[in-house]
């Protein structure tokens, strides 16, 4: 079991942050559906414990716990629904990567999911269709986060095609148009407040590729507060160890030279192909080209 544990730890480690946030999210599933097996062998539900952690409807509520407007994004009512989230994820990390940053992954992930939970529970406390159900409804999933990587992807390349099963190759434009209609024409169905968020998530995606596309980058407040929250707690962790001594290697500088060197000449090559990128487009980049910027993406 200990083998196991390690293995999840250096997987998790050298993955990319695509990678990193679908653990994260499978992590969050198995805990949640463990603690209510747990709680059903006992003749009990644990839905009142997880209602903690998803996002209420009813403001009054949200004040109890406005963590949740954090935590919905990261809980899933079951298999299916973890399953084509992640899936979707997965698929549109990657090709996010090869445009954006991974902070910027990290970032536009949170921001979507903020997005999406603000305006399902601005809609649920403002159209009178939503009245009678705005005590009892929650909302919990990725699928907000989920399409504003979508959104983002196809507003900076919105003639990259993918190939779908059944159909063949679809523009990432027409993609993210269908989807964001859908959601629009079953606002009112079964699942309002999923396909409410699913909104909020899309125009957090449009909000970051327009503000980017100026030079203005909307999530770098949540990185920098992320950033500033790991910092804080590694510094708490790193103040009980007791401090190394400083130990001064003298290393072969022609050695170190050579290493600099080639880092150098790779920075340079990937400038190049991002340039490259800018002024002509993905299609343009050659086989060994994507190859570069995948690996860097990674790194």
């Amino acid at each position: 079991m200990g083998h196991i544990i390690t293995d999840l730890k250096e997987n998790f480690k050298r993955s990319d942050i695509n990678l990193k946030f679908i653990y994260a999210n499978a992590a969050v599933f198995l805990l949640t559906s463990l603690t209510g097996i747990g709680f059903m062998l006992f003749n009990r539900s644990a839905g009142f414990l997880l209602s903690w952690f998803e996002l209420p409807a009813s403001f009054p509520r949200f004040i109890l716990q406005p963590w949740s407007l954090f935590t919905y994004m990261f809980m899933h009512a079951d298999v299916l629904h973890i399953l084509f989230n992640m899936l979707w994820l997965y698929w549109f990390g990657k090709i996010f990567l090869y445009f954006f940053s991974a902070r910027h992954f990290r970032g536009l992930y949170i921001l979507g999911g903020l997005c999406g939970g603000l305006l399902y529970m601005v809609a649920y406390n403002v159209f009178p269709y939503f009245s009678y159900t705005v005590g009892v409804s929650m909302l919990l999933g990725a699928s907000a986060s989920v399409l504003a990587i979508v959104v983002a992807v196809a507003c900076r390349e919105p003639n990259y095609a993918i190939q779908l099963m059944f159909i063949g190759n679809v523009k990432l434009k027409y993609l993210a148009l269908f989807m964001v209609a859908t959601d629009l024409l079953l606002m009112t169905g079964g699942n309002a407040g999923g396909h409410i968020a699913h909104l909020g998530g899309a125009l957090a995606g449009l909000w970051f590729a327009s503000a980017l596309s100026k030079g203005h980058d909307i999530t770098a407040w949540l990185n920098r507060l992320i950033d500033g929250c790991s910092n804080l707690f590694s510094r708490k962790g790193t103040s009980r160890k007791k401090k190394a001594k400083m130990k001064v290697h003298y290393g072969d500088r022609a050695q170190d030279y050579n290493y600099n060197a080639q880092k150098k000449e790779q920075s340079d090559e990937i400038d190049r192909i991002l340039e490259k990128l800018k002024q002509s487009g993905y299609e343009s980049l050659t086989a060994e080209e994507k190859r570069k910027l995948f690996d860097a993406s990674n790194s």
